[in-house]
């Protein structure tokens, strides 16, 4: 299989590059990203050069795409602006890229006859579940955020590739992914080197907003299955069934770390902050996946790693990476 990854070498997208070359013989890989702030070649320093080349481009750029994909057999789209707070203070490179350019990315597709396409969303694009209720995939889209507002864009761009072209393009709604090469403005990496760097961790609000956290490797299983045994033009709801709130979550942070309550600051929390995700993951895991990692091992890896990995972490917080964004005007608040 010759695969062609869109955003590989961000968090998740290069964890997925990395754990395919890794895992399955006889697959090649074509990394493609545009390298803005969170793409970064060290993520995939330890991929098997022999089977993976690296392209540097926009996926709104759709004369070089047509260039670079024929010839692939599968697309994965993990190409995205993702973090909501800056979706907040500036959504329009949020929409540009994850509107415009995917819609550039699934027409290139289909006009180059790539056979196969993978798309990667997230459960945000539901909105606020009530508990104990959780969103299948069935279920309306109701977004909040704009970054939330241009992933549910994508989604509805990839129904009308299936109904009204005939291509169909599979789409999965992932949870909160954590683990290693995460950059640091995200709230468990950005946590961990605050505190190993002896200071304070910002919680939005009273930290009772829920979210269920997945280890990254085992949505990457996810992502392999669903492309080679999912239903084309599917959608499938990834997340471990880690659900806890921010001010727990940062509860088990501070105790992997070793220090106390004492490093928590209360920040005006943002606009908008949605209080619940949550998503049935019965379809998936009819599929036969599940995930292999423990919330609190996995965490304790990740922290492990951070404590290790200085070299990558530490240059992209003196560049500013820990910068919260996404409050009200004038309380902005910068840490590390």
């Amino acid at each position: 299989m010759r695969l062609f990854v869109t955003g590989g070498a961000g968090f998740i997208g290069s964890c997925f590059v990395r754990w395919v070359l890794r895992t399955q013989q006889g697959v090649t890989v074509t990394t493609y990203d545009a390298l803005t702030y969170a793409g970064n070649l060290d993520n995939l320093r330890e991929v098997d050069e022999d089977r993976h080349r690296f392209v540097r481009g926009d996926i709104a750029d759709d004369a070089t795409l047509r260039e670079v994909l024929p010839g692939h057999d599968a697309i994965v789209n993990f190409a995205a602006e993702s973090h909501v707070d800056r979706s907040i203070t500036g959504s329009a490179d949020v929409l540009r890229t994850n509107v415009l350019g995917t819609h550039v990315l699934f027409t290139a597709a289909r006009d180059c006859g790539v056979p196969r396409f993978l798309h990667i969303s997230t459960d945000e694009t539901y909105g606020v579940a009530v508990a104990p209720d959780r969103f299948g995939e069935d279920d309306a889209l109701e977004p909040n955020s704009p970054y939330a507002v241009s992933k549910a864009s994508a989604d509805l761009l990839a129904r009308a590739s299936r109904v009204t072209f005939d291509y169909p393009i599979t789409v999965t709604r992932t949870t909160n992914n954590f683990g290693p090469y995460h950059y640091p403005e995200k709230v468990v990496p950005l946590f961990i080197t605050n505190l190993l760097d002896g200071e304070p961790v910002p919680v939005y609000g009273d930290g009772a907003n829920v979210r269920d956290w997945t280890y990254v490797e085992d949505n990457c299983v996810a992502q392999w299955l669903v492309l080679t045994e999912g239903e084309p033009g599917g959608i499938y709801n990834v997340g471990a069934g880690n659900e806890m709130t921010n001010l727990e979550l940062t509860q088990r942070i501070l105790d992997g770390i070793g220090v106390g309550e004492d490093m928590i600051r209360h920040v005006a929390d943002r606009p908008g902050h949605d209080l619940r995700y949550a998503v049935d993951t019965a379809k998936i895991r009819a599929l036969g996946w599940a995930p292999d990692h423990d919330f609190d091992e996995a965490l304790a890896a990740t922290i492990a790693w951070y404590r290790r990995n200085e070299w990558w972490w530490r240059p992209l917080k003196r560049r500013g990476a820990t910068r919260r964004q996404g409050l009200l005007p004038g309380r902005q608040v910068h840490t590390g």
